[in-house]
């Protein structure tokens, strides 16, 4: 395992426990995004590095019962954490790394990924890897439920010209990944960047 992966698994396995007391006001937020991707009655969709699965609850009603439903995260104690919180009855929860999906290209309508940009190791490879498991059309979504400045604000930091999130880089980021950016929105209350699948 790269010391990557075990940098995003030390640091997310230290926070499982109390990951969803830490943020219990974020449900709202993350349906809202979930409605921006246009899910129908049976797609499937993939809740790229899940965590404890809090897009889970909203992709199975956006999707129903004959849809697909995945999530797959990277940390074994946040999946452990879903499962606590019932959230396994939601989807199907996946051990298994972003940059390596386990899933036959094509095969996903949408990918969602809530706080997924900043953790990737090697992001355009790694945004391509989600770009083959989704049929061309297919569509992204890339959510944090505030946005760039008040996480920054959060966690005691400065935002840096060279941020993956700032529009200027994420849109030629997503371009050279196989994605075309289709709306861009960076509020206090939410950072959402949504793309579709270029051919």
């Amino acid at each position: 395992m790269s010391d990557d992966h075990t940098r995003v698994q030390e640091f997310f396995g230290a926070r499982a426990a109390d990951w969803d007391s830490r943020f219990p006001d974020d449900g709202p937020a993350y349906a809202a995004a979930v409605t921006e991707l246009g899910l129908r009655e049976g797609d499937r969709v993939l809740d790229a590095g899940c965590g404890t699965g809090r897009a889970l609850p909203p992709l199975r009603a956006a999707v129903g019962r004959s849809g697909v439903v995945l999530g797959a995260d990277l940390t074994p104690a946040m999946l452990e954490a879903a499962v606590r919180a019932g959230r396994d009855r939601e989807g199907q929860l996946l051990l298994a790394d972003v940059a390596a999906l386990p899933l036959r290209s094509e095969s996903l309508d949408a990918v969602f990924g809530a706080g997924l940009i900043a953790h990737l190791p090697r992001p355009e490879a790694n945004l391509r890897e989600l770009a083959r498991v989704v049929r061309p059309g297919g569509t992204l979504a890339l959510f944090h439920p505030i946005g760039r400045a008040a996480l920054a604000a959060r966690q005691g930091r400065q935002i840096t010209p060279d941020d993956l999130r700032a529009e200027p880089n994420l849109r030629p980021l997503l371009a050279g990944s196989g994605w075309r950016m289709t709306s861009y929105a960076d509020e206090d209350a939410r950072f959402l960047a949504l793309a579709v699948r270029e051919d």
